[in-house]
């Protein structure tokens, strides 16, 4: 068997076994939430959220919207070396995102069983 009939065979199987995970995986919401900013984005968008009163009265004055905060809370990044991951009982993260080309930092408190925003700088 020549190299080019292995690298043929190798191909061929290849390709059957992409298609026949795309048939079993179609239509699921699968998700490779391995790193440590996609588990705590995970983990906090699982939970229910709560706002402190100084956000609360950040989203009654229209300054910001609770959709913002969902979208920067699913698709925003955490600065880690502004967080207190380790911080007993709960952690608190600095997840940061932007919008409308503002730049927002939100301050969250990640529990057991609540996700507390407990500030919003916006820069």
């Amino acid at each position: 068997m020549t190299l080019l009939q292995r690298v043929g065979y190798y191909l061929g199987g290849f390709s059957m076994g992409l298609i026949v995970l795309a048939f079993f995986l179609n239509g699921k919401h699968v998700s490779c939430s391995y790193g440590p900013e996609a588990r705590v984005l995970k983990d906090i968008s699982t939970k229910k959220v709560v706002y402190n009163e100084a956000v609360e009265e950040a989203i009654s004055n229209h300054s910001i919207d609770s959709t913002t905060i969902a979208q920067i809370l699913a698709n925003g990044s955490i600065s880690f070396s502004d967080s207190q991951a380790r911080k007993k009982p709960c952690g608190i993260y600095a997840i940061e995102g932007t919008n409308d080309q503002k730049n927002i930092v939100l301050s969250v408190e990640n529990c057991d069983s609540i996700a507390t925003v407990l500030n919003i700088t916006m820069k």
